[in-house]
């Protein structure tokens, strides 16, 4: 089989790409797979980590608001459909998969052109424009969240698939749970509270954290929290403002990255983050309780459509970024952890929301099509 993916920005997006391409080399070594993003995205970084050729066209995410810039960019996206025109035909693929975002648009409309089938992979509860756009001539249109079917058009060939994620489920003893607490220097009786922004952090997250540190509210619970990588040194010098050193802090981690992030969640006992598409996968799939601040930046607010259907489910409670501060989280996350059957229940109430086998069924809808 020769397939191109079109994945382009960010790992929510590149990451379910290259998790759909290792399951087709898995099942057909043979395959020749080919990836087309921009020259700006986490793609360059990703998509050559994990073995594949990545061809790269000059093309944006359309804005509404009119500038020269954007003016620009439109025609530089419009131009960019010729572009990959070019490298689809000379590649010959069977089919092409898109997985949400602006690149779909030039790379699946070239494959339209050339009678060559396309497969768009839907991520989010509420589907992105690319998605909306492409869905009536795509062959199928594969989601992550059931909510989706309903937000596509009548005539959508629609398969609920689930979204590809690499995090597993963990079973830690009591004795490996009290080490692991015990090695980040949190106090081992207290129930750990893990709190991440994204890879970059989330600012108002942090300056929410950084309040309780300074207020001492955290008496009932341990925190880990990954601050991002360029936001960790603004963090250090608030903290050092009032003389609290960030390396020692009674029952607080701060670090700017988790790199073993697989182990961290498994090992929480409550989640506060962002509400990515990715990351309420990973939630259902471990079977956590969250607390959800949705990106309130996100295109078309679709962090908070995601939040909202573990929400719905009980398994997660929801804090707008505009109603955040640190007197809002510590309240949530002190009633939340005071009721211990509350919060199992809400992880169970996550794990059904899960989907197994996604890789495999995302395949087996490829596969049918071919």
């Amino acid at each position: 089989m020769k397939v191109i993916v079109a994945a382009a920005g960010t790992g929510g997006h590149i990451n379910p790409g290259i998790a759909i391409a290792n399951e087709i080399k898995s099942r057909e070594p043979n395959s020749e797979i080919m990836f087309i993003g921009t020259p700006r995205g986490l793609e360059n970084d990703l998509v050559p980590r994990s073995g594949y050729k990545l061809k790269t066209i000059d093309c944006y995410g359309i804005s509404r608001s009119f500038t020269l810039k954007n003016i620009k960019r439109l025609f530089k996206t419009i131009g960019s459909i010729s572009d990959a025109k070019k490298i689809v035909k000379d590649f010959k693929p069977d089919i092409v998969i898109g997985t949400g975002g602006y690149i779909c648009i030039p790379v699946c409309l070239a494959a339209s052109k050339l009678d060559i089938p396309y497969v768009m992979h839907e991520s989010n509860s509420l589907p992105g424009v690319a998605t909306k756009l492409l869905a009536k001539k795509a062959k199928k249109v594969l989601v992550g969240f059931k909510e989706a079917k309903d937000r596509l058009p009548k005539e959508t060939d629609v398969k609920v698939t689930g979204t590809p994620t690499k995090v597993n489920e963990i079973y830690f003893s009591s004795h490996e749970r009290q080490n692991m607490k015990k090695q980040l220097g949190l106090e081992i009786n207290k129930p750990l509270v893990l709190i991440f922004g994204g890879s970059q952090g989330a600012e108002t997250l942090n300056k929410s954290l950084i309040d309780i540190i300074k207020s001492n509210k955290n008496k009932e619970y341990n925190i880990m929290c990954a601050v991002g990588p360029t936001q960790y040194e603004k963090v250090k010098e608030s903290l050092k403002g009032v003389n609290i050193d960030i390396e020692n802090i009674k029952d607080v981690k701060i670090v700017p990255y988790i790199y073993n992030m697989d182990e961290i969640m498994n090992l929480a006992d409550l989640i506060v983050c962002r509400s990515g598409a990715m990351t309420v996968t990973e939630l259902e799939k471990l079977g956590k309780p969250a607390i959800f601040i949705p990106f309130p930046y996100a295109a078309e607010n679709h962090q908070e459509y995601n939040a909202r259907v573990l929400e719905k489910a009980g398994a997660a409670k929801v804090i707008l970024n505009k109603d955040l501060n640190a007197g809002v989280l510590n309240n949530m996350v002190q009633e939340l952890i005071r009721n211990e059957d509350s919060l199992i229940q809400m992880g169970k109430n996550a794990k059904k929301l899960s989907i197994n086998n996604v890789e495999e069924k995302i395949y087996d809808e490829i596969a049918k099509i071919m």
